[in-house]
């Protein structure tokens, strides 16, 4: 019976790894080695997007009772790239309906290129991820209308606070549109105030419209076998955090809660993220929808006040950007948080993350606060895991017994197992002992895995001598090799299978799965080194107690 179990046990941990493995295969752009799916047909060739591109079917369709976007008025000025420096910050703005086309973060490094900055959004050939403003209901200024930025600093200076930009529209539509940009040192949610004025001889009812438009593509830098989320997400206090993968909008098949008056919308990717945020008790209506091939926005909209001849008024949202630093996002607006996403486990996760976070406000370097962080959870298991090394240790001690036994009946394969059942109870041992306490830790270090692969403070984070980045692969394989050694010194210690077959996969699944961890981010492998050092010197002083060689 044991035999059965542990052969089960294998075979589930083998066809793991090979799915593991045609995982990696296709993130590194390969095909799958064991189950290749249907050719891939090759896609269109797209012309780069442009502004106008993304603009009027970005927009929900009248359908949803809204009025498609109109044509723009002729430029009153020639059409420019604005470029806009604070000390997080380079921001690109088209004067093109004063879109948002562009956004380095200065204190994040590109996750390939570490000689560049982090790029969040921009409108190149290989990138289309802009935010967008405007005005429905008429022939109002939108985000394709030209806007002339007016006179003013375009850099904020050493000793200033904050830097306020403007861009004002035409009269369009008896309506004019200016747009305030308010960036403050050291944040990353950029005050974003639309002044609306009535210009003509009627009055008028606009609605606002904020939108995130972006290309479907998945990031650069995703961490290897971690299924980090890439796609538009909402919030609001009702139906809470609601998220839609793209080809899920493709196929029709998102349901988001439509009509809110708190709450806001975002484009979530690894690390990073942008959101829209409204006051609460603003009504708004939110939407997401496929724009043309590849191409997707999340936005929202909202009413204004009827306007009376020579009215005004003054509608305050604020546009985040940066990355996904939950303390700071909690702050900003409920929910917010959310937007770093663990997956199924965060019930798990947000306390690890907790823990960790706090470890680091003492310890002030992420990769020990890594291994404090495991010889925490490795203190609050002791006990059980002392109950499964201890099982383990009486089995190694049995060994010698079950192989003679399993030689002597090795033609009785009934007896044999009848003996081996005797020999258990006599000698008291569980051969699923060891098994139990692992797997109720499992989920645990499950979610402190997700906690890592997210954590954007990660990135860029040194550790000691040449781990200057625990969110990327150890560049000399130093910490792969040890985690090797220490997963072949802890298969050691444990009892060897009776079965040679079964004894021989004991030792080449560990060098299998230790493999792939060469790939892995240095934080990933530091926790697992950790983790199998603690185990070593509890399992060793275990079997020393127990006699157990």
């Amino acid at each position: 019976m044991n035999d059965i179990r542990r052969t089960i046990l294998w075979v589930i941990f083998g066809f793991s790894m090979v799915l593991l493995w045609d995982k990696w295969q296709i993130h590194t752009g390969n095909k799958a080695t064991f189950f290749p799916g249907p050719a891939a047909t090759a896609p269109a060739e797209t012309k780069p997007a442009t502004p106008a591109a993304a603009a009027t079917a970005a927009l929900p369709a009248a359908s949803s009772g809204v009025a498609a976007v109109p044509g723009a008025a002729a430029p009153a000025a020639p059409r420019e790239r604005v470029k806009i420096l604070s000390d997080v910050f380079q921001l690109t703005f088209d004067t093109e309906g004063a879109s948002l086309v562009g956004v380095d973060l200065l204190k994040y490094v590109d996750l390939k290129d570490k000689s560049r900055h982090f790029t969040l959004m921009a409108e190149t050939p290989e990138q289309v991820y802009v935010a967008q403003t405007g005005l429905l209901g008429g022939s109002f200024p939108t985000h394709k209308t030209a806007m002339t930025l007016m006179p003013g600093p375009r850099e904020l200076k050493d000793g200033d606070n904050e830097l306020v930009v403007r861009f004002e529209s035409g009269d369009l539509g008896g309506v004019k549109l200016i747009k305030s940009f308010t960036l403050r040192r050291g944040a990353y949610d950029i005050g974003v105030r639309h002044e609306v004025v009535n210009t003509g001889t009627a009055p008028v009812s606009p609605q606002l419209y904020l939108q995130l438009v972006r290309d479907g593509n998945k990031q650069d830098g995703d961490v290897p076998f971690s299924s980090t989320f890439t796609g538009p997400a909402v919030y609001t206090d009702a139906q809470k955090y609601q998220k839609a993968e793209f080809k899920d909008i493709d196929k029709g098949k998102v349901d988001i809660e439509k009509q809110a008056s708190n709450g806001f919308v975002a484009m979530v990717q690894h690390y990073f993220a942008s959101a829209w945020l409204l006051g609460d008790g603003i009504q708004r209506e939110l939407f997401m929808r496929k724009v043309s091939e590849n191409l997707y926005s999340v936005g929202m909209i909202t009413p204004l006040n009827t306007l009376a001849p020579g009215e005004r008024q003054t509608i305050d949202a604020r546009l985040y950007a940066g990355p996904e630093e939950e303390k700071k996002l909690e702050a900003l607006t409920p929910g917010l948080e959310l937007v770093k996403d663990y997956g199924w486990l965060t019930i798990l996760a947000k306390p690890l993350y907790w823990l960790l976070d706090q470890l680091h406000s003492y310890i002030g370097n992420w990769g020990w606060s890594i291994v404090a962080l495991v010889v925490l959870l490795k203190a609050a298991f002791y006990w059980l895991n002392a109950k499964a090394y201890s099982s383990m240790a009486r089995m190694k001690a049995i060994n010698p017994k079950i192989t003679e036994m399993r030689e002597r009946l090795k033609d009785k394969p009934q007896q044999m197992q009848q003996e081996m059942m005797r020999i258990y109870r006599e000698e008291k041992v569980n051969p699923m002992g060891g098994c139990l306490p692992i797997l109720i830790q499992i989920p645990v270090f499950i979610a402190l895995y997700s906690v890592l692969s997210s954590s954007v403070e990660m990135s860029n984070a040194p550790w000691i001598g040449w781990i200057t980045d625990l969110s990327v692969k150890d560049p000399y394989y130093i910490l792969p090799l040890v985690m090797t050694g220490t997963t072949l010194l802890q298969t050691w210690l444990n009892p060897t299978p009776p079965d040679p077959m079964q004894a021989k996969m004991m030792w080449i699944m560990p060098l299998v799965f230790s493999v792939m961890f060469f790939q892995f981010p240095a934080g990933l492998v530091l926790y697992w080194i950790t983790n199998n050092i603690l185990s070593i010197a509890q399992q060793w002083v275990i079997n020393r107690r127990l006699g157990v060689n």
